[in-house]
């Protein structure tokens, strides 16, 4: 056994461990693929959360486990280099070139509060192309399917974009739209830096080309990057930037409402319930917005996933009750619905297991668990995966159940793209 298998004997998840020790998630992710090694000061109290002696300790950590390795990389829902210190340092610098970008367009009193609070913690027929893009990113089973068309797309553009005279600012909408497809999938496949790295050029393109609602969701997109590492805080000050942006698109869209969406996610993650009541509240102004307000590409919020969303800010608050029945409906009308994707039934299956797993029932867990684990196979989705690996994180006493054993095997056993 290994540390990755110690941790889990006692029921601690990734976070919960390195919130004992005073760590980063990442740490606790490093030590357990044998990247790096505890520094001296760290070792006792990890020993003594553990249970164990020093000696013992150095057997857990043993490089030569390459098995532990491989398991925390997977538990960890990390590419092999993703908790490399080069690549944390590289999606910082990257967030960071985003924000500024967005604040030298703003006013001057509004980007002095915003970094203060940051301190604080034929263009026509690319246009039609693109929108055929993502349509066929979100009918796909396996999004990576979908990268070699979007790469060519890119490649094609670029030629375009060369050889433009005159106005460029469709080609560059055309661009920044094409950049943020690229990171969801690469979001999807887990390659967090290959998905900020999108985001940003996204960002960009958009400054360049004075487009605020590509801008806008550019920056929402590059939140949730934050979001999957836990990074809440860091997310809520990225969406407050686009929330800036998003107001001075246009009123017709709804990138605003999305915007708020999302900042519901960071809010509950923070674990601050009135916020996150308020930004869904605004969300659903979606329903009183004119027909078209979502375009089907860059922008696709158009209030069908807001009772999901809403369930799922309530298992994160610990609403437990009003999670379950949110949910429940949410699936009820997916059911209904043609061509929900397997990666948003996934999402509201893993939620109400995690509703089990918080009510120590494991027959609910395993029950909804076992039909996300079936979607994970058909769709090769890294998202569900991940989520599937966050919620077996948080087994504790219920990982001695031989169902949930089960569970967290069959789980384990799924490739990410």
């Amino acid at each position: 056994m290994g540390l990755a298998g110690r941790r889990r004997e006692l029921g601690y998840s990734q976070e919960q461990l390195a919130q004992t020790l005073g760590v980063d998630r990442t740490t606790v992710g490093r030590w357990e693929s044998g990247r790096i090694a505890p520094q001296p000061t760290q070792r006792r109290g990890l020993a003594a959360t553990l249970g164990v002696s020093l000696q013992e300790l150095d057997a857990l950590l043993s490089p030569s486990r390459t098995a532990d390795r491989k398991e925390a990389t997977k538990q960890s829902g990390d590419h092999p280099s993703a908790g490399d210190l080069d690549e944390m340092i590289r999606r910082e610098f990257l967030r960071i070139l985003a924000i500024s970008g967005a604040l030298a367009a703003l006013p001057a009193d509004e980007a002095e509060a915003l970094t203060a609070g940051i301190r604080r913690g034929a263009p026509a027929d690319f246009d039609r192309m693109n929108r055929h893009l993502w349509q066929v990113y979100q009918l796909a089973r396996s999004k990576g399917a979908v990268y070699p068309i979007v790469r060519d797309q890119l490649t094609t553009l670029n030629q375009a974009l060369a050889g433009s005279r005159g106005n460029a600012q469709p080609l560059l909408n055309a661009a920044a739209d094409l950049f943020q497809l690229a990171g969801e999938v690469a979001f999807d496949a887990n390659r967090y830096s290959d998905a900020a790295a999108s985001y940003m050029l996204a960002a960009s393109v958009s400054k360049d080309a004075g487009a605020y609602d590509l801008w806008a969701c550019a920056l929402v997109r590059h939140a949730y990057v934050d979001m999957s590492e836990h990074r809440h805080r860091q997310a809520a000050q990225m969406l407050g930037v686009a929330e800036k942006l998003a107001e001075r698109g246009d009123r017709t869209l709804s990138t605003r409402q999305w915007v708020a969406s999302v900042q519901a996610e960071a809010y509950a993650g923070l674990g601050d319930l009135d916020a996150c009541e308020r930004a869904l509240d605004r969300a659903e102004e979606v329903r009183h917005l004119p027909e078209g307000s979502a375009n089907g590409g860059w922008l696709r919020f158009d209030g069908s996933r807001l009772a999901e969303e809403r369930g799922a800010r309530y298992v994160q608050l610990g609403r437990l009750d009003l999670a379950e029945i949110t949910l429940r409906e949410a699936l009820q009308q997916a059911a209904l619905a043609p061509g929900q994707s397997f990666r948003r039934r996934g999402a509201v299956l893993t939620d109400l297991a995690a509703i089990g797993v918080k009510r120590r029932d494991p027959e609910q867990a395993v029950a909804y668990g076992k039909e996300a684990v079936e979607l994970a196979r058909a769709s090769s989705s890294g998202y569900v995966v991940r989520r599937l690996r966050d919620l077996c994180d948080e087994f504790g006493p219920l990982s001695r159940d031989h169902r949930m054993a089960e569970l967290g095997a069959e789980v384990a056993a799924l490739n990410t793209p």
